[in-house]
């Protein structure tokens, strides 16, 4: 599959402040490794998207979920990658 502008990641929560990082959440059917992808989430900057940010995504064919953080962009496109938790 590939990342659909019409079914956006959307903002779950917001900087506190405008500082740290938002928490947004993506469900679709691609699995991580696809979201992982460089520049997935196309339209990431228009979204309010910043380097730093994390993003839960469900897998809704697997069903599984894994955890994301904004790593750089390209033009407005996010490059993802897995985020660390401890």
């Amino acid at each position: 599959m590939a990342y659909a502008a019409s079914n956006p990641p959307k903002l779950m929560v917001p900087r506190v402040g405008g500082e740290g990082p938002a928490l947004w959440v993506y469900y679709d059917g691609d699995d991580d490794g696809t979201v992982n992808g460089a520049g997935y989430i196309t339209n990431a900057l228009e979204l309010g998207m910043k380097v730093g940010d994390f993003m839960f995504s469900f897998d809704t064919a697997t069903p599984k979920g894994s955890v994301h953080t904004v790593l750089t962009f390209t033009g407005s496109a996010a490059n993802l990658g897995f985020a660390a938790v401890a």
